[in-house]
């Protein structure tokens, strides 16, 4: 089998919003931003790890949000993150659970659609 993981998964993002960027994935959903390569600094976005795989927000000059693609991050405690988004002024949508999980959508600060899983114990 040639493909053998997913090394990152890539979004969108408008120019210039970084530090919205780092409010939504770094502060509030906790996930540690990664250094971009120098050879790549300079086109913008920001990288966060994100367990084995990382995620990567891109700049899109024409930028439209994911609205229906998205992400499915699985998380530790879905509740204090509900609360979170919350109280940041992000909308939350409780969905009907999957076998083994309870989940929720989201939008970061553009629009695009995110995922939150919480596995069932």
């Amino acid at each position: 089998m040639p493909v053998i993981g997913i090394d990152h998964v890539q979004l969108a993002m408008p120019a210039a919003h970084e530090d919205a960027a780092r409010r939504f994935y770094s502060d509030i959903l906790g996930l540690v931003e990664l250094p971009k390569p120098a050879d790549l600094a300079a086109r913008g976005g920001v990288w966060f790890l994100c367990g084995a795989v990382q995620l990567h927000l891109g700049v899109e000059q024409e930028f439209r949000p994911a609205r229906k693609a998205h992400p499915g991050l699985v998380v530790d405690k879905l509740a204090p993150l509900v609360a979170a988004l919350t109280e940041a002024g992000h909308n939350v949508k409780h969905d009907v659970p999957i076998t083994g999980f309870t989940r929720i959508f989201t939008e970061d600060p553009f629009g695009n659609r995110i995922e939150l899983l919480e596995p069932d114990h």
